[in-house]
């Protein structure tokens, strides 16, 4: 009996560091309607990573900047919307997460202090269902 409580008691605390670590790791991500709120009322910049066939298949965000992180001047146009400050406020979305994921961790190693991400990105991922299948609003993206 207390072999088995002991064993809880274990699991629990295990249980509550894990969740602990996660919670600390997704500080930085934002929903699809968190980023959408914020964004809209200037909160954060809202980047879009995506290339423009993908813009013009599923439409933009509205407010979202759209920066292809293909782009060789990637990283210069990023800075020129953020008006040079690295530790201005962005979320990035790409189509599922993982891209605009990777791009948030390389852009913290160059220095980008408040770098948001959302894994649902536009597509849906493991994270939820995404923009828009949460029916949230597009904008058609006509001069990508």
């Amino acid at each position: 009996m207390l072999y088995k409580t002991v064993r809880r008691f274990v699991a629990l605390i295990a249980t509550s560091l894990v969740f602990a670590a996660g919670a600390q790791a997704g500080d930085l991500d934002l929903s699809p309607e968190e980023a959408l709120a914020k964004a809209r009322s200037g909160e954060i910049l809202l980047i879009d990573i995506r290339t423009p066939p993908e813009w013009r298949e599923t439409g933009v965000a509205p407010k979202a900047h759209r920066i292809d992180m293909t782009d060789p001047k990637f990283v210069e146009r990023l800075l020129k919307d953020m008006g040079g400050d690295k530790s201005a406020p962005i979320a990035l979305i790409c189509r599922t997460g993982n891209r605009s994921g990777y791009v948030q961790q390389q852009l913290q190693k160059m220095g980008f202090s408040r770098v948001h991400n959302v894994p649902e990105g536009m597509a849906g991922s493991r994270s939820g269902p995404g923009w828009v299948r949460r029916g949230l609003p597009v904008d058609a993206c006509t001069n990508c």
